[in-house]
């Protein structure tokens, strides 16, 4: 059974993707997940990384500060600034390029973990570096919209700290007070809380993507080939940025992929929360979960066939969803 969960939670690109698809194409499959849904979908993933930590971890980031400082640089520099040149020079609309941005703002990208996982990168390290972005969002992700999007359109730095602390901190307390108060509970969740991630991001994207259906197909080619450059540009500058500091192939790996996926069902919830004038701008941060997802999985499957050099012979880590 353990096994099956696994294999459905690892196909977690091809139920984004299938989920956009058909939310594009038949909008009415899918429009029923709704807003209120979409809030409480992303708390439910917050929880179940939650239940993943435990005060043990916090401990470990103090063993390998240096590698965790440079992901936590690189998710906080790249991203937002890439994002906001991308913006720029593609010439978005206003509400397209606030979305773009608010996704460059947000921390590691939910599925990170399952993806170096499969890349058989070092999973512990990433598992730290989400833990330390995700945290900090609470922040960075205010300060830095507000700088990058302010531009555009009025942030209420204010109004987004106080969202982000609802739908990322409180349900990551509640969850690592769980892991520590309820451990029965938490073994018996853990098996299935990366399978119930999954489809919650899946929902909530497909939900978007079916929201925004017309306007998605009216400036299709550039707002696709925003977002697949800002992701694909992701994963190649946080894999330089690691070996800026000489770090090796397996840590670079790890690097970039905390680096080039997003939390997109976080963008997708603060975006609507935040911008209701401006209901296009969650549509990048739903197609974000496509592109980072396709472009991870095809990247894990390269790097699976292609074991670094330095990498050490050890015992696989199982995936561990945000």
């Amino acid at each position: 059974m353990i096994r099956l969960l696994n294999l459905f939670t690892n196909l977690f690109p091809a139920w984004v993707l299938l989920g956009g698809i058909a939310a594009l194409y038949e909008p009415r499959w899918i429009t029923w997940f709704g807003r209120n849904h979409i809030v409480w979908g992303l708390a439910i993933i917050m929880l179940g990384m939650g239940i993943t930590l435990s005060l043990q971890d916090f401990r470990k980031v103090l063993t390998m500060p240096r590698a965790i400082a440079v992901g936590f640089a690189a998710q906080y520099t790249i991203m937002p600034l890439l994002s906001w040149a991308i913006a720029r020079a593609m010439h978005l609309d206003p509400p397209l390029a606030v979305g773009l941005i608010l996704v460059g703002c947000c921390p590691s990208g939910t599925a990170s973990n399952v993806v170096n996982y499969l890349a058989r990168a070092n999973v512990p390290l990433s598992v730290l570096m989400t833990m330390c972005t995700t945290f900090a969002a609470v922040f960075m992700t205010p300060l830095l919209t507000k700088w990058l999007a302010g531009a555009y359109v009025p942030v209420d730095a204010t109004a987004l700290f106080l969202d982000t602390v609802k739908v990322i901190l409180a349900p990551l307390v509640l969850g690592l007070f769980l892991h520590h108060s309820t451990p029965r509970l938490v073994r018996f969740m853990l098996p299935v809380a990366p399978l119930i991630s999954v489809l919650a991001i899946a929902l909530i994207c497909s939900s978007i993507i079916g929201q925004q259906a017309e306007s998605i197909k009216k400036s299709g080619g550039v707002l696709l080939a925003s977002v697949f450059l800002l992701h694909a540009g992701g994963f190649a500058l946080g894999h330089f940025f690691a070996r800026l500091f000489g770090y090796d192939e397996t840590i670079r790996r790890t690097v970039s992929v905390e680096v080039g996926m997003q939390n997109s069902g976080l963008a997708v919830v603060l975006a609507q929360r935040n911008f209701p004038h401006l209901p296009t701008a969650a549509t990048p941060c739903a197609i974000s979960a496509t592109f980072h997802s396709v472009i991870g999985s095809l990247l894990a499957g390269l790097w699976r066939l292609c074991p670094p050099k330095d990498q050490a012979p050890t015992a696989p880590n199982g995936p561990v969803l945000e």
